[in-house]
């Protein structure tokens, strides 16, 4: 299942360091959706450079997406991400605009509601099948 692992996701830092957090990321219409305040460092981070990375293992591979996390804003791709964060258990909604979201909880770091919505806009990725045939191969967008 796409949405039962943790996900991690790489922003870059102001001095060019990586700075790798696990985010809550769903994965809905062939994409990553993550959501943070744009007061944390990575929601600072991808408001001056976009580039990033997610990284997950689900079961019988691992998968790296590049790629650009892009402000979503319309209001059906906030509400498909806020369908699959409630088919995790994560009672999320979208807040009144229908541009970003709230819930009763959430990371305590992330301050208080509402949150931006990101889609990362894949550019590359990388899977390794861990079970028979096995390998590595890379992708391109």
């Amino acid at each position: 299942d796409h949405n039962s692992r943790t996900t991690w996701l790489t922003t870059i830092n102001e001095d060019g360091t990586p700075h790798v957090t696990p985010v809550g990321a769903v994965w809905v219409d062939g994409g990553y959706f993550f959501q943070t305040a744009a007061t944390t460092k990575k929601g600072r981070n991808v408001a001056r450079d976009a580039r990033c990375t997610v990284a997950v293992s689900t079961q019988g591979s691992d998968i790296v997406v590049e790629g650009n996390a892009v402000q979503v804003t319309d209001h059906a791709s906030v509400a498909r991400a806020v369908k699959a964060w409630q088919d995790q258990g994560w009672p999320c909604e979208p807040d009144e605009s229908g541009e970003r979201i709230t819930a009763p909880f959430n990371a305590p770091a992330l301050g208080p509601a509402p949150w931006n919505v990101y889609r990362v806009e894949a550019r590359s990725a990388i899977v390794t099948l861990g079970t028979e045939p096995g390998g590595l191969t890379r992708f391109r967008f």
